[in-house]
């Protein structure tokens, strides 16, 4: 869907967690083009685009091509679709006017690849589904696929390979998953991704996910597709964790928020300070939740 709007402008052994952590997985490194070509995917209230994007931007700075309606999916439908390019990550935006096609929006980013029947050849193997199967748009080409824990992600292919600045921030794509669902999760990323585990925490602060006093498992992996953070939880979470689909790295928390409020946005958490960064959860309009940290 990314290529679309381009149109406009059970736990893990021990053993199996060493392995991730001292040995990267570089099986399908090559697939990644960068992480400033990989979007999360933001569907907004409608008619709130433009109210979102101008929130998103004076928060965090940054440039937007023009909202122009189009059609993103394989099957009949419209949006008026814009993409964001900030300096923390860019955003795929999706403003639709007709009812929104299953399965789409229940993937949570996009990401270039560098060929995409390679990319569906090595989701297969990994041991991830297609979920939509590929299909043509104006400038390329489009599958959605799911990694076990029911992770949904969108690859893309240009016709024409787009550029766009480097980030000065990596975002954080954030997982939330059983302790069942973890150990094929990593089985089946890992390999994709070409990512590596930097920390496996089995105690991290509870803090940093709305419960002071608890403990759970957080582990961070590195790839080409940039960062991801895994929240292994018994899902007994309070409100509004697991809504946020990425975090992004500021160096200032404190004055973001005040840009972010400023600019109509809601902080739903925080700030707080919980393990190795200060972090909140915050809402822009148009119902996008993000969360927001500065440190690691």
């Amino acid at each position: 869907m990314a290529v679309g709007i381009a149109v406009l402008a059970a736990v893990p052994t021990s053993s199996l967690a060493q392995t991730a952590t001292t040995r990267p997985q570089a099986a399908h490194r090559h697939l990644a083009v960068g992480p400033q070509y990989d979007s999360t995917h933001v569907y907004v209230t409608p008619v709130k685009e433009q109210e979102f994007v101008a929130s998103w931007l004076a928060t965090f700075g940054g440039t937007h091509t023009e909202p122009t309606p189009t059609s993103v999916t394989p099957t009949p439908s419209r949006t008026v679709s814009e993409l964001v390019m900030s300096p923390v990550g860019t955003l795929s935006v999706f403003d639709y006017t007709t009812p929104v096609p299953y399965p789409f929006g229940a993937e949570r980013t996009g990401w270039l690849v560098s060929d995409l029947d390679a990319g569906i050849r090595a989701a297969r193997s990994s041991g991830a589904a297609v979920t939509v199967a590929p299909f043509d748009d104006p400038i390329g080409r489009d599958a959605v696929v799911q990694f076990p824990g029911g992770v949904n992600t969108q690859l893309y292919v240009h016709t024409t390979p787009p550029s766009y600045p480097a980030l000065a921030s990596v975002p954080e794509n954030r997982l939330y998953l059983s302790a069942d669902a973890v150990g094929a999760f990593l089985r089946s990323y890992l390999p994709f991704t070409g990512g590596r585990v930097v920390r496996d925490d089995r105690k991290a602060d509870g803090a940093g996910i709305g419960m002071p006093g608890t403990a759970y498992r957080l582990i961070r992996i590195s790839s080409g597709f940039g960062d991801t953070a895994v929240m292994v939880t018994d899902g007994h979470l309070p409100y509004p964790f697991g809504r946020e689909f990425t975090g992004y790295g500021v160096r200032d928390l404190d004055a973001t928020l005040g840009k972010a409020k400023a600019a109509g946005a809601s902080v739903l958490w925080g700030p707080v300070a919980g393990g190795d960064r200060h972090s909140a959860i915050v809402q822009f309009p148009g119902g996008y939740v993000a969360e927001i940290h500065s440190g690691r």
